[in-house]
């Protein structure tokens, strides 16, 4: 089983080698990686071609945002499997997708998926919160309920069958193609009880008042687009939700 790995790097030169170690250093050998790279204007480059000969692809060239280029990596992908690994997250060990590919050989599975620390940006053996995803039921996106998306391994028939990022959404494009796959198109899938991600904390939708706001519109729109509707409290209890991460 041959697993893609897709990053996407823009102007990253401060954390991408930890990216690129963390997937180079994999105890599982038919690992396919493709970077995406966005024009970098600093050293991002530089330090990708150190590891050339262990990059599949390396591809330099404008974009529309990190969904395009996401979509872009997962389109030219050959795996059977696929995932995104952003520029600044980590695999939390080097025999995350030796584990992953056990369970989709165990399960027969289209989805795996499992545990992330969100790590300081600066020092990354500091533990911000822990997002613990627990096994999924049927519903329980109703409840607010999602999967971390550097966690999400899919098979690349999924993006066949249903589609990859839609890229009318900014913040909200990954939370929509899991919710499309799992809850609208009731792919398999199962819960590695394992920390797959290290995730250097900071991202844009949780920055600010504002952010949370605009993410948790978009979060309704992903409900629309699919022709679904949330339940009453779906929509608070996302975001909710991430506080109990910071006492796990």
């Amino acid at each position: 089983m041959k697993v893609s790995i897709v990053t996407v790097t823009y102007n990253s030169e401060s954390t991408v080698e930890d990216t690129i170690k963390s997937v180079v250093n994999q105890d599982y050998q038919d690992i396919e990686y493709i970077i995406i790279d966005g024009l970098s204007t600093d050293s991002t480059l530089a330090i990708v071609n150190r590891y050339k000969n262990k990059i599949a692809k390396i591809i330099s060239e404008k974009d529309n945002g990190i969904y395009d280029a996401i979509s872009k990596g997962i389109s030219m992908a050959s795996g059977d499997v696929v995932v995104a690994l952003n520029s600044d997250d980590m695999y939390a060990s080097n025999n995350v997708i030796s584990k992953v590919v056990a369970l989709f050989k165990q399960t027969h599975t289209d989805v795996v998926y499992g545990d992330l620390n969100y790590v300081d940006r600066h020092d990354t053996s500091k533990i911000i919160r822990k997002w613990r995803s627990g096994e999924y039921k049927k519903g329980l996106f109703l409840k607010g309920w999602m999967p971390p998306h550097p966690t999400f391994f899919a098979r690349k028939t999924c993006y066949e069958k249903y589609g990859s990022f839609n890229l009318s959404l900014r913040s909200s494009a990954d939370y929509e193609l899991m919710l499309r796959f799992i809850h609208k198109h009731e792919v398999m899938v199962a819960y590695l009880p394992m920390l797959i991600v290290n995730m250097r904390a900071g991202g844009q939708s949780n920055v600010s008042f504002k952010n949370r706001y605009k993410a948790n519109q978009e979060d309704k729109k992903a409900w629309a687009i699919n022709g679904l509707k949330p339940g009453l409290l779906t929509l608070i209890r996302k975001p909710l939700s991430k506080i109990k991460q910071y006492f796990q």
